[in-house]
C-alpha cells in the first residue's frame, strides 16, 4: 500500500496516518507499507519510506505530532500524471492507495480512482477524510476541525481578555474559505455575559461593510470595547470573496490564497477608524496558527481521526468496495457519540458544505445555541477564566 497525506496540515492527521498503518500491520495481504513524500508528488517522483521498518513507539510519538508527517502537495493530477502514478504503482506492485485530505484530496483520489478503472488497474483507492475547515459533505464533521476550534476558542479566551484590560477594537482573521464553523468555534469563549467575540462574521452571509462599521460603533458604545471574529472567506452580495481582490496566488485546485497574509485585517481596521470613528483598532491573522499547534488538540477530535485511518485500511481489504470515502457522522440524541460510514468518493470530492442556516443568528454576525450545542462535545473543555467580583471599597476620608 501507499499512503500520502494533502492539502492543509491539522494537528491530528498524523493520528490518521498511524490508525491506517498499524491497521494494515494486522492484514496479511498487505505486505509493505510505503509513505509518500508529498503526496502524489512523492509517487511521481518514487520518494517513499518504509512505514514497515518504523518502531511502535516512533510511529506513537508521531501520531502525537501536529502537522503532516510525511509532508504535504497542493496539486491536481492531470491524465498525464495518472498514468504516470499508475506505472509507479504498478513498479511497486501497489494495490492499495490511500489519500488524507479535504475536499480536493478527495477529488484527486477520484481521478485517480476513475483513471485506474479505465486503464482495467487493480487499485483500491480510499480517501481519508481531514480538515479544519469542517466542510466536506457526507460528513456531520471531520478530523482536524475541533482541533483547530479548540484553538480559536482559547486564542479567542486570551484575546477577549487582553482588549478587557486595554479596551479598543480587535478584529481577528480566521480561516474558513467557504464555511464559516471554525470561525463560529470562536464562541465558545465566551464565559461571562459581556465576553467576546461580540461580532461573528462567515462566509454564509453577504458582507458589508457599512453595516460592519455599525456593529462594531454599537457594541464600543455598550461595552466599551469590541472585539470581532471574521472569517477570511467573507464575500459581498454578489458573492465574491473580499480577501480575493487582495490577492492574486492561485493553487492547481483554482482557490485563491486567502491566509498568506494580513491585508483583509488591515482592509476592516481601516473600515473601523473611518467610519466608525475609533481609533485604538487592531488586527490579527490567526493564519497557519490554528492548524499545526501542539499540545491543544481535542481528544475526541484524536481518537475519530485515529478511527478513520483504521477504518479506511478495514474497508479496503475486506473485498466488499473497492473505493470510497470514510465518514463521520453522530447518532441522535443529547449525548454525543460518533457514526462512521463510507461514501463513493464522488459524493465528497470537490465540492463543499456550509453551516447550516440554524447555527447562524438572523442579523448575520453570531451564532445561535444550537451551534454551541454541535461544537461543545468536538472541541471538550477550555481553559477555566475568573474575575474578581468587583466590589468597591469606599474612599477613606482626610
Amino acid at each position: 500500500m501507499v499512503i500520502a497525506q494533502s492539502g492543509g496540515p491539522t494537528m491530528v492527521i498524523n493520528q490518521s496516518l498511524i490508525g491506517a498503518v498499524t491497521e494494515a500491520k494486522k492484514h496479511g495481504q498487505i505486505k509493505k507499507i510505503y509513505g509518500s513524500l508529498h503526496g502524489i508528488a512523492g509517487i511521481l517522483a518514487e520518494n517513499f519510506i518504509d512505514l514497515r521498518r518504523e518502531t511502535a513507539a516512533t510511529l506513537e510519538a508521531v501520531a502525537q505530532t501536529p502537522s503532516s508527517a510525511l509532508g504535504s502537495v497542493r496539486r491536481k493530477p492531470s491524465p498525464a500524471d495518472c498514468l504516470a502514478i499508475f506505472k509507479v504503482l504498478q513498479k511497486y506492485n501497489v494495490r492499495y492507495f490511500f489519500y488524507i485530505g479535504g475536499n480536493d484530496s478527495a477529488e484527486t483520489t477520484h481521478i485517480i480512482n476513475e483513471a485506474a478503472r479505465a486503464e482495467n488497474h487493480d487499485l483500491r483507492c480510499f480517501h481519508i477524510p481531514k480538515t479544519i475547515d469542517n466542510d466536506l459533505r457526507e460528513n456531520d464533521h471531520t478530523p482536524g476541525f475541533a482541533s483547530g476550534a479548540r484553538f480559536v476558542a482559547s486564542a479567542f479566551m486570551g484575546d477577549n481578555l487582553d482588549n478587557r484590560a486595554l479596551p479598543g477594537v480587535k478584529v481577528n482573521i480566521i480561516m474558513g474559505r467557504h464555511a464559516g464553523f471554525l470561525t463560529a468555534a470562536s464562541a465558545l469563549a465566551r464565559v461571562y455575559p459581556d465576553d467576546g467575540p461580540h461580532l461573528i462574521y462567515l462566509p454564509e452571509r453577504p458582507f458589508d461593510e457599512a453595516q460592519f462599521a455599525r456593529d462594531v460603533a454599537t457594541v464600543y458604545k455598550k461595552y466599551g470595547r469590541c472585539v470581532a471574529a471574521v472569517s477570511e472567506g467573507i464575500s459581498d452580495k454578489n458573492g465574491n470573496a473580499i480577501a480575493a481582490k487582495l490577492s492574486k496566488e492561485v493553487d492547481s485546485h483554482g482557490n485563491v490564497q486567502l491566509s498568506g497574509s494580513g491585508a483583509l485585517g488591515d482592509l476592516l481596521a481601516g473600515v473601523i477608524k473611518s467610519s466608525a470613528k475609533i481609533s485604538r483598532v487592531r488586527a490579527d491573522t490567526f493564519g497557519y496558527l490554528q492548524r499545526s499547534f501542539p499540545g491543544i488538540a481535542s481528544e475526541t477530535d484524536s481518537r475519530e481521526a485515529r478511527e478513520v485511518g483504521k477504518l479506511a485500511v478495514r474497508h479496503a481489504t475486506s473485498g466488499k468496495a473497492t473505493s470510497g470515502s470514510v465518514t463521520i457522522n453522530r447518532k441522535p440524541g443529547k449525548k454525543y457519540a460518533p457514526v462512521y460510514g463510507l461514501v463513493a468518493l464522488r459524493k465528497v470530492s470537490k465540492e463543499t458544505r456550509h453551516m447550516p442556516d440554524k447555527f447562524i443568528a438572523k442579523a448575520g454576525n453570531d451564532v445561535t445555541p444550537a451551534f454551541i450545542t454541535y461544537a461543545r462535545p468536538l472541541v471538550g473543555k477550555l481553559p477555566v477564566i475568573g474575575r474578581f467580583k468587583g466590589v468597591p471599597v469606599k474612599k477613606a476620608k482626610g
